[in-house]
């Protein structure tokens, strides 16, 4: 069958990488996503989210250096060519990141699982929605290999959900929308209702928007509030305000498998956008690797140059392999399905021994820290030496995290 319609170059790599995980729908990728347009935010900036689930748990960012776009993506640790993306924005301003729909159609023997290239050459080539639109309509067939909601933004105030399979997509405006945003988990609204998957994470993630108040939303808001959230849509799960009051002595268990924050929750992204009009280059990604509740987000630049060693260095990124140890002390029990259980009271507590209260604080430190950089317009240098800084300074809060004695 024929691949999409990529340079040589990079199709050898796509092919390359993409061999090891062409069952993306086994690698339980099953995100929860969110878009917003001008009009949703507080600061009248759009916005992408996307909480990241896959069994790939180990995740990286890399800048690839390419023409006519040099883009940043959020990749499998043993990808690191950056030919397949899970979420990224580019130097031109444009984002995109996607959720697999798994009520779309899709006909046996056609490509399939594709999204990752798809996104990877998107980054490389497009400079707005529209543009990205054109590229899906070009490439519409069985050789597509898309069944999957793709996000998009770009730096013209461009913000839209592509529903997308090989044989068609429908493009949906979070603008256009009542509340200037659209959620999306695994499933479609122009597929077969009552099909796909994600519902209970899409109820829940539905509640927690509404919640807020009118175009309030920030990246601090979708980070700390949705990114990180364990409530869930049908059962009483304790809320965050009550963690605090949590006894530090015993477990607090809770069920996690239909939450937004995941035991298959590899990392979660969150670009934010300029106005039209603004410096491009300030477009930002913020990347938390692992599951949120155990990762602190820190900033990336496109025009910062290579992306922070505690982001990418190693067979395991050092941000990552600190989360994973949270991880364990969250989820100390090893069978997959105890693993769906976590232990609240590891988070917060009436001891005052849970993490997260200091994890939060400092991603929303360096978020204030990040936003009085970029007022004063900085140059690629000082991009790159604050990037660098927040990813040493957030790895140091991880790694003075402690397991508790016996």
């Amino acid at each position: 069958m024929r691949r999409p319609n990529l340079p040589a170059v990079l199709l050898c790599a796509c092919l390359a990488a993409a061999a090891p995980v062409l069952s993306a729908r086994q690698d339980r990728q099953e995100c929860t996503t969110a878009i917003f347009a001008a009009g949703a935010t507080a600061d009248g900036r759009p916005m992408l989210w996307k909480n990241r689930d896959t069994d790939r748990l180990s995740n990286k960012v890399v800048l690839v250096d390419d023409k006519p776009y040099s883009y940043l993506g959020l990749v499998n640790a043993d990808h690191a060519d950056g030919r397949m993306v899970w979420a990224g924005a580019n130097a031109a301003g444009f984002a995109v990141a996607n959720s697999v729909a798994s009520n779309l159609p899709h006909e046996s023997g056609e490509e399939a699982d594709l999204e990752g290239i798809i996104m990877a050459d998107a980054l490389r080539t497009c400079e707005t929605v529209g543009e990205f639109e054109r590229y899906l309509a070009r490439r519409t067939g069985p050789d597509l290999g898309a069944q999957t909601n793709f996000l998009a933004m770009d730096a013209k105030g461009g913000a839209a959900i592509f529903e997308a399979h090989n044989h068609g997509f429908r493009r949906l405006d979070a603008g256009a929308s009542p509340a200037r945003y659209l959620a999306n988990t695994n499933f479609a609204r122009t597929g077969a209702a009552d099909q796909g998957a994600g519902y209970l994470r899409f109820d829940r993630e539905t509640a927690l928007l509404e919640a807020a108040e009118p175009r309030s939303f920030t990246p601090a808001w979708v980070l700390e509030v949705a990114a990180r959230d364990l409530g869930h849509a049908l059962l009483a799960h304790p809320a965050r305000s009550a963690w605090k009051k949590l006894p530090a002595d015993r477990p607090t268990w809770v069920h996690t498998n239909h939450t937004i924050d995941r035991a298959s929750t590899a990392s979660a992204v969150v670009v934010h956008g300029v106005k039209p009009g603004e410096p491009v280059q300030h477009t930002t990604v913020w990347v938390a690797l692992g599951e949120p509740v155990c990762a602190i987000a820190v900033p990336v630049w496109v025009a910062a140059g290579l992306p922070p060693a505690p982001l990418r260095d190693g067979e395991h990124a050092p941000l990552a392999a600190e989360s994973r140890r949270l991880k364990g002390l969250l989820r100390p029990l090893r069978a997959r399905e105890r693993q769906e259980y976590a232990d609240l009271a590891k988070l917060d507590n009436a001891a005052g021994t849970g993490w997260l209260p200091a994890l939060v604080a400092t991603e929303q430190a360096i978020m204030a820290e990040a936003a009085a950089l970029l007022a004063k317009n900085p140059t690629p240098a000082q991009l790159a030496a604050f990037q660098q800084a927040a990813a040493e300074r957030a790895l140091g809060v991880l790694q003075s995290i402690k397991a508790p004695a016996p």
